[in-house]
């Protein structure tokens, strides 16, 4: 198990940025695939992005495609999503997520057995 904490969400102005971090402690994250997931008020979990074990291979929603980066420092264990352009409807919790399964980025939530506790990202003038 790798426990996880994530840091930077805040309110921010339509068009802004923010970079999310995700800190993992208990396990290194080397050979760990990472996700972010994000959830709306009255929706579902929803898949943001999401990158392989060897950190080669990423795959992102298309709402997302262009504007948000995931990315990982293994010598910090802190995985990151940089968030740019951001649109009124960007607003929700954002979770990170790790697995250790091998293959492609996976997409789907059940996949990833380890969770943080969500941050805040708000979008708005």
């Amino acid at each position: 198990q790798v426990h996880l904490v994530e840091s930077g969400g805040g309110l921010v102005q339509p068009g802004g940025s923010l970079k999310l971090s995700c800190v993992g402690s208990g396990r290194k994250f080397e050979n760990y695939a990472l996700a972010w997931f994000r959830q709306a008020p009255g929706k579902e979990r929803e898949f943001v992005a999401a990158q392989d074990w060897s950190g080669f291979s990423t795959a992102y929603a298309d709402s997302v495609k262009g504007r948000f980066t995931i990315s990982r420092d293994n010598a910090k264990n802190t995985m990151y999503l940089a968030l740019n352009s951001l649109k009124p409807e960007d607003t929700a919790v954002y979770y990170c997520a790790a697995d250790r399964h091998i293959g492609a980025p996976s997409t789907t939530a059940d996949t990833y057995d380890n969770w943080g506790q969500g941050t805040q990202v708000t979008v708005s003038s």
